[in-house]
């Protein structure tokens, strides 16, 4: 979880810096202002993301006896609702000899594979054979060519 936080804060601070430009040019802040509001922008994204990882292992341990179906579950095309939040379709394939339900967790990072958000989806009661589907919806509106890859996915 680390790692991603570590890879992440070059966005953010990308992003503030975009906002202190933004900002430094209304001429009614003092730059000591705009850095504040920067710091602040960028230590919201960072909780934001650490919620939402927090959030996501939380229902993934809730999980008991659940075994790695990460090879039975395939992602759509990601795209943004109405709201500006990432989704994308999941469709998973029961391959066990009775009903079972699925944990998937969704990472949706940018084009560099920096992590901006993480959610875990649940698909439940997939018949033996067939197919269920679910969508996962990003905690926030993300902005720019947003990914989204599986980072853990339980049958149980």
């Amino acid at each position: 979880m680390h790692s991603a936080w570590t890879r992440t804060l070059p966005v953010v601070a990308v992003l503030a810096a975009v906002a202190v430009g933004t900002t430094g040019c209304s001429g009614d802040s003092t730059p000591s202002d705009v850095a504040s509001k920067a710091a602040s922008a960028v230590q919201s994204a960072g909780a934001q993301l650490e919620a939402a990882a927090a959030e996501a292992k939380k229902k993934l341990d809730g999980v008991k006896g659940g075994a790695d179906a990460k090879s039975e579950v395939r992602l759509g095309t990601p795209s943004k609702d109405s709201d500006g939040h990432s989704t994308v379709p999941v469709t998973v394939s029961n391959t066990a000899t009775n009903a079972k339900s699925f944990a998937v967790q969704v990472n949706f990072r940018d084009t560099g594979g920096n992590l901006l958000d993480t959610v875990v989806v649940t698909i439940s009661d997939v018949a033996p054979g067939a197919t269920g589907q679910g969508t996962a919806r990003s905690t926030r509106s993300l902005s720019g060519d947003v990914q989204a890859n599986v980072g853990t996915a339980l049958r149980y």
